[in-house]
Formats: C-alpha cells, structure tokens, sequence
C-alpha cells in the first residue's frame, strides 16, 4: 500500500555552516568591532549575544542571510525573548524546530480527514504517516497539506509504493 511521511527536519549541518559563516562576518564587520556581538550553535540552538536589542536584529539579520545563502528554511527558527545578561549585554535564544508538534500532527490529519479524500493519516511520534491506495491520492494529500499549514516549513519523505 503506497505512503509517505510528512516531517519537519531542517538540516543541521547547513544549520551549523550558516551559523559558523555568520559568526565569521560579524567578526570582520566594521560595526561590530569592539563589541560583544557574537553567534553560537549548540544542541539544536543557535544563542545570539549582543550590546543592545538594536545590535540583536542586525546579528539577526546576518544570520537568516547566511542560512537562506545555505538553503535552510527560516521558518525552522523559533525565535525566543530578549534577556539581560551581565551589566549592558543582551542574548536571545534561537531554537532550531525538527520534528512536528502534536497540535500540528492532529491539525493535519482533521485536513486529511475534511478532504475526503481516500487516504489515512496516522500519527507517528515526530511524523504524520499518510496510506492509500493510489499515488494521485497520495499526491493530492500532499498538496492538501501544503496548503492547510502554511507556516511550517514541512516535506515528505519516504514514499513507498
């Protein structure tokens, strides 16, 4: 019975370049010589350090540049609060998303099920698993998808016959 898998996994290797390419360009930039501004990527979290929010946004900015240079969907960042660390500095916490929510999982499968179309979606831990018995169907619950969640950045893999 043909399927696939509907996931959301960036890949954390370009995750990594990306962050490590604009660490390298924050530190050769003019504007930021002589200040704390500085980008880290460790366990799935990219931690941006900086003077002031205003320097933040900048980081920011080179750091979505970089990764959309690498072919990584900036909708995989969850974007965390600006806190106040020691005297002047600021930091904020970027966390990389992979895998899917199960509020998500369970609103795909409810526009699976509205579609009426011939296929089951089954919730499987990260993935949705989606099963039918043509491929067009299978390609139509794909299209479905895309269409009904928007904000993330899914794909499918692991298409079987």
């Amino acid at each position: 019975m043909p399927s696939f898998d509907t996931v959301c996994e960036a890949d954390l290797t370009e995750v990594k370049n990306g962050v490590d390419n604009a660490s390298k360009e924050i530190a050769t930039r003019f504007d930021f010589k002589g200040t704390s501004a500085k980008v880290e990527y460790k366990d799935k979290e990219i931690t941006m350090i900086g003077d002031a929010e205003f320097q933040l946004t900048q980081i920011e900015d080179v750091l979505r540049n970089k990764l959309t240079k690498r072919n990584v969907d900036v909708r995989f960042l969850d974007i965390g609060d600006v806190q106040k660390v020691g005297g002047d500095k600021v930091k904020q916490v970027i966390k990389v998303r992979n895998g899917i929510e199960t509020e998500v999982s369970k609103k795909i499968q409810r526009a699976i099920k509205d579609s009426k179309l011939k296929v089951q979606a089954a919730i499987q831990g990260d993935a949705v698993r989606v099963t039918g018995t043509k491929r067009d169907d299978l390609q139509a619950a794909m299209a479905v998808i895309k269409k009904e969640i928007p904000d993330l950045p899914l794909s499918f893999n692991n298409f079987r016959e």
